[in-house]
């Protein structure tokens, strides 16, 4: 079990741990910061994919096992007292377990050469929980990859990887790549490019009942307040609307993603 605990700030293994509450040190040191039991678990699971664990003597206590695999695994733990916790952690309430994770994001070729049916590409999205929202929906609907362009936030971001709640370490991620040569890779790829918009002139309906979504396809999303920009509509297969049946004006991101990416999976394992 972890030995001696850190109660200073000044740690340097505490310092160097809150920096990665910044963007900038996270690409500098290619490491994120991932908390709770969930995600030390996704964390174990994958080779090399948990760098360091920071436990308070209570979280040791409550999730031995944890303790145990990373130990095993040769990962230092390191126990800190509750006033450090809650100085590294990024909830309110710490749940007492931090994981400090390598980077696991794979370049666009690899992602793309296994020739995945389903891929969900984020364009411009900026909320990191609504980020982190989709990458669930996504890994749960059976994406099989799904990307970060430059223009959408780090997926890294404390409150994406939480709102992931795992999935951030379960499916291919791609970060950062332009849209503009983004969409000649899917298409050679042999995916279907749909943008998920309200100006779109066909329906979800309408594609589902024509067979469209039978295909192998990528959906974009875009940003939350204002959809996708006109640059990108133009470069995609078809412009496809969710029907909206009752009196509110649209459905919010995460949930918009959820209805085309469970019609995609549906329709694929139907053809």
């Amino acid at each position: 079990m972890a030995g001696r605990e850190l109660t200073s700030i000044r740690s340097p293994r505490v310092k160097a741990a809150r920096r990665l509450a910044k963007r900038a040190f996270r690409r500098r040191e290619g490491r994120f910061l991932a908390e709770g039991p969930q995600a030390v678990r996704e964390a174990l699971e994958i080779p090399g994919g948990l760098a360091e664990l920071f436990t308070t003597a209570e979280a040791e206590a409550r999730h031995p096992e944890l303790v145990a695999a990373a130990e095993r695994a040769g990962v230092p733990v390191l126990r800190v007292s509750g006033e450090i916790m809650a100085e590294l952690a990024q909830t309110v309430t710490p749940q007492g377990l931090l994981a400090v994770c390598g980077f696991v994001d794979v370049p666009l070729a690899g992602a793309l050469e296994s020739g995945p049916r389903l891929v969900t590409v984020l364009a411009h999205v900026r909320d990191p929980g609504n980020a982190g929202t989709v990458l669930r929906t996504a890994d749960a609907a059976g994406s099989e990859t799904v990307v970060f362009t430059d223009a959408s936030v780090d997926p890294y971001n404390g409150k994406c990887v939480r709102a992931s709640a795992g999935s951030l370490f379960h499916l291919p991620v791609v970060v950062g790549p332009r849209f503009d040569t983004l969409i000649p890779e899917l298409k050679k790829s042999g995916l279907t490019v749909l943008a998920a918009d309200g100006a779109g002139d066909r329906t979800l309906d309408e594609a589902i009942d024509q067979g469209l979504l039978a295909r192998p396809t990528a959906w974009v999303f875009g940003n939350e307040a204002w959809g996708l920009p006109e640059e990108i509509l133009r470069h995609v297969d078809e412009v496809v609307r969710v029907p909206i049946y009752g009196r509110a004006e649209s459905l919010n991101l995460a949930t918009a993603a959820a209805v085309c990416l469970y019609a995609s999976a549906r329709a694929q394992r139907r053809a």
